[in-house]
């Protein structure tokens, strides 16, 4: 069984490209990693067709947190992160996909810079690298809860 992890964002509006260095820097045996853009859903036939143990989700969001901060966010709490890229909200397309993976667990990385450009803020960069080190260790429940101490 593989799991899988999707990048997710605008790698042209600076910060909000942080899902899509994520899946950039990250490779683990046993993982699939792919950049979905903003278009997550395109990639929901390959989400069917791999039915992963684990489907890791990650992507800038808007949580009040220092910029390069990152935490998961329950699917209940999505609508109160700004993900505001994407073609249909991800809340919907986990309801969509809760029957094709074991796990599904959104990761959040709140964005310093969001205007048109390249190139990651330097605090965002630390924070996505400090993430893809915590994933490719397989410790995935020490990445704290949006809104959780």
């Amino acid at each position: 069984m593989t799991n899988l992890l999707l990048g997710i964002g605008n790698s042209l509006r600076r910060d909000d490209g942080a899902g899509n260095y994520v899946v950039s820097r990250f490779r683990v045996s046993g993982w699939r990693v792919v950049d979905c853009g903003t278009a997550p859903e395109n990639f929901s036939g390959l989400v069917r067709e791999e039915h992963p143990d684990i489907l890791i989700m990650v992507d800038a969001a808007d949580m009040g947190m220092a910029p390069g901060e990152f935490s998961l966010i329950p699917k209940e709490k999505i609508r109160d992160a700004g993900l505001g890229t994407h073609q249909l909200p991800l809340d919907i397309f986990i309801d969509f996909l809760a029957d094709a993976a074991g796990e599904i667990l959104l990761i959040g990385i709140q964005p310093e810079v969001v205007e048109m450009g390249e190139g990651l803020s330097p605090a965002v960069r630390e924070g996505a690298d400090r993430l893809v080190a915590l994933l490719e260790k397989g410790e995935v429940q020490r990445i704290p809860e949006m809104g959780g101490e």
